[in-house]
């Protein structure tokens, strides 16, 4: 094989995989709100379906749907929400196959629920039981409420800043950020890109010694922002596409 066409081969494996995991968390996340699960769990869940991928990534294939219903399984113990694994596959199985009739207790649905069983172990042993992790939510709550304090509050109120940053911060979970960043700096780009798509400045922001981001997190730098409000981007561009 040539050269030039490895590496497009390549990277057209590339995306077909990032366009069925972010299909796949999209399942995730809409399973989740079906299932009665709280934003954290769902957040588990995403963050231990991109990490499974992510240190399986030279290993056989998986069916990942599998592995989504597994990480919702798992998530639900993990954040103490427990859910029933007759709950996620007959959620699971109406997403999929939404014009089919519901599963009957037969030999495929035992089948599908060792599967899952067998998968939540899996995962657990390619992690290193490492399944309790660190989300954004927290770091965003608290930058919210410190940034609030700084800005005019008619600005604040006139402005969805807040429900903005909330809702990008929740697609973020379509990619890898999770993952791929430290939690507070995922707070802050998506705060960062929620005031700048609705033109809100910061006050005192031009005369202060550092930028008002900093204050939050000191390690945190501009191109390190830039890059991470480039791959939320990507996400939005991804679901264009998809859709």
């Amino acid at each position: 094989m040539e050269p030039n066409r490895a590496v497009s081969d390549q990277t057209g494996l590339g995306a077909t995989k990032t366009k069925i995991h972010f299909k796949v968390t999209r399942f995730i996340m809409e399973a989740g709100v079906k299932l009665g699960l709280r934003s954290i769990p769902v957040a588990t869940a995403c963050t231990i379906y991109h990490s499974f991928f992510t240190a399986t990534v030279a290993s056989g294939p998986y069916d990942p749907y599998l592995v989504a219903m597994a990480a919702l399984y798992l998530a639900g113990k993990v954040e103490e929400q427990h859910l029933r694994t007759r709950d996620i596959i007959n959620v699971s199985h109406r997403y999929l196959h939404p014009q089919s009739d519901p599963l009957e207790l037969d030999s495929h649905f035992w089948e599908l629920r060792d599967s899952i069983v067998q998968c939540e172990l899996l995962m657990l042993r390619v992690l290193g039981f490492r399944v309790s992790f660190r989300h954004p939510h927290k770091y965003l709550l608290h930058y919210l409420l410190s940034l609030r304090q700084w800005m005019n509050r008619h600005s604040w109120e006139r402005t969805p800043v807040s429900a903005a940053a909330w809702a990008l911060l929740r697609d973020s979970y379509h990619g890898g950020l999770c993952v791929r960043y430290p939690p507070q700096h995922v707070a802050v780009a998506v705060l960062y890109l929620a005031l700048h798509c609705y033109g809100v400045e910061v006050p005192a922001h031009a005369q202060a010694q550092r930028p008002w981001w900093q204050v939050f997190s000191e390690d945190l730098s501009q191109t390190q922002i830039d890059q991470i409000v480039l791959d939320l981007i990507q996400i939005y561009t991804l679901d264009a596409e998809i859709s």
